[in-house]
């Protein structure tokens, strides 16, 4: 699907662009000489690690390996004593999310004797990984977005084909990022850790006061709930900048589908392709109608806690969203989720699936080691942590659900999701092209044909 992106700041580690095989060998080779002793114990030690497996019998029923693994860690002792893993993660020290998978470090060097060592990046680990590939600097586990890891990173991940194959990985996951991971990078290098749903996510009681009982299907529906919506006093839509290229990059995918604007990316024309004008001017009549919570698009997550406090009423976004403004306002939202709605002449009504995921650094002289600690992230009790504290869908399909009504159901059905961005977001200039998109919303385009003429001067 996205053949045609542009090439990243990554560099191969060998000459000519190729991945050191021979080093991939080597570590293949020396996979295969312990993978039988060790795959028994794999999954396990995620089982076991956050103190016993308590959440419901459908996540925690015993497989012939957990009962193996109880044998050889009695007989074995802390299998991992003196290895150091160093992982970077998305989170900040402060979240939730942060809290859960601390607590799985814990549990993983209790029960293993490893040291785990976790520096908390924030959201702008992005812009730090690819240097520290590059560098060899010490990085064995990192998260990202699974279509970054897939396309940007592949060439300094590890292949975990054979430690997945394991545990069974593929019987408790998602096919769909499990395919598109392979697709990309050839093989499967990395393990989704929160799954992601996107569209509108919106307060059910304020739906309610208003007397809205249809959630809007189309652009025109949408258009007249958030007439409702303003007409009793509620700011329609909520919108932070750091969502404004989500927000405008679901719009674009109705009237364009994925491929068209991966080619307009590559090859500019956004000007003369009807659809994308029209695109962007049904943003900017939706900004000039006043259906913007006041202040938007706000900086990060100023605009979407308004959802919480009774003020805004919805919010396009992924799922996390729901968990972040329940921690800032200190109560459950009563949330409602529909899929972001359809246009005149819609070509492409995916919804938003994506993942943060973990993958393993090349360079790791433990990776089965970090591929257990993963797996205790993603499986048994810490993983229900991670599921219950973030408010997310559970990256182990056998783990209790605690998200939204809907929201599952909609990612289970999706086999070719629609990616956050595209590739765009590997375009030489897509720093300019996101701010565009916040500009978009904040007015600063008198007509959708000015919009699209400035996006050619970006791709051209």
């Amino acid at each position: 699907m996205l053949k045609n992106w542009k090439s990243t700041t990554l560099k191969s580690p060998r000459k000519g662009g190729n991945p050191d095989t021979e080093f991939t060998l080597r570590r293949k080779t020396r996979m295969k000489k312990i993978v039988a002793l060790l795959m028994a114990s794999a999954m396990a030690a995620s089982l076991a690690a956050c103190g016993g497996n308590t959440q419901n019998s459908e996540a925690t029923s015993a497989t012939p390996a957990e009962s193996t693994a109880a044998e050889s860690t009695a007989t074995d002792g802390k299998k991992y004593e003196g290895v150091e893993l160093t992982m970077w993660s998305m989170w900040s020290a402060g979240e939730v999310q942060a809290a859960a998978i601390q607590a799985a470090a814990d549990a993983f060097e209790a029960e293993t004797g490893a040291q785990v060592n976790i520096e908390w990046k924030g959201r702008d680990v992005n812009t730090l990984i690819s240097a520290a590939l590059e560098s060899g600097e010490k990085l064995d586990i990192f998260e990202d977005d699974y279509n970054r890891i897939g396309h940007a990173y592949a060439p300094y991940t590890y292949d975990l084909t054979e430690m997945a194959d394991a545990v069974g990985y593929d019987d408790f996951s998602y096919a769909c990022f499990n395919d598109q991971a392979k697709e990309w990078a050839g093989y499967l290098n990395s393990i989704v850790e929160q799954p992601q749903i996107g569209g509108i996510f919106y307060n059910k009681d304020i739906f309610d006061a208003c007397g809205i009982t249809d959630t809007p299907k189309t652009w025109n529906e949408f258009l007249t709930v958030c007439q409702t919506l303003k007409d009793n006093g509620y700011e329609p839509l909520a919108l932070d900048g750091a969502y404004a290229n989500f927000n405008f990059y679901n719009h674009l995918v109705r009237h364009l589908g994925e491929d068209t604007i991966a080619e307009l990316g590559k090859n500019g024309g956004w000007a003369d392709n009807e659809a994308a004008v029209t695109a962007a001017q049904e943003i900017i009549d939706f900004v000039n109608a006043g259906y913007l919570a006041e202040g938007a698009p706000d900086a990060y997550p100023a605009s979407q806690t308004k959802v919480g406090l009774d003020t805004a009423a919805m919010v396009a976004c992924a799922n996390y969203v729901t968990s972040e403004v329940d921690a800032a306002v200190g109560e459950p939202v009563n949330w409602g989720f529909f899929n972001y709605p359809e246009v005149d002449g819609n070509v492409d009504a995916s919804a938003y699936a994506g993942a943060n995921s973990l993958a393993i650094s090349s360079s790791c002289e433990n990776p089965q080691a970090a591929f257990d600690f993963i797996m205790t992230i993603v499986t048994g009790t810490c993983g229900q942590e991670l599921v219950d504290k973030g408010g997310q869908i559970p990256a182990d399909t056998r783990l209790k659900e605690s998200v939204l009504a809907g929201s599952v159901e909609t990612l289970k059905n999706t086999t070719t999701p629609m990616s956050w961005c595209g590739s765009l977001n590997t375009l030489d200039d897509w720093s300019l092209i996101k701010s565009s998109m916040i500009e978009l919303f904040e007015g600063k385009y008198a007509t959708g044909a000015d919009y699209c003429a400035y996006l050619d001067t970006l791709c051209d």
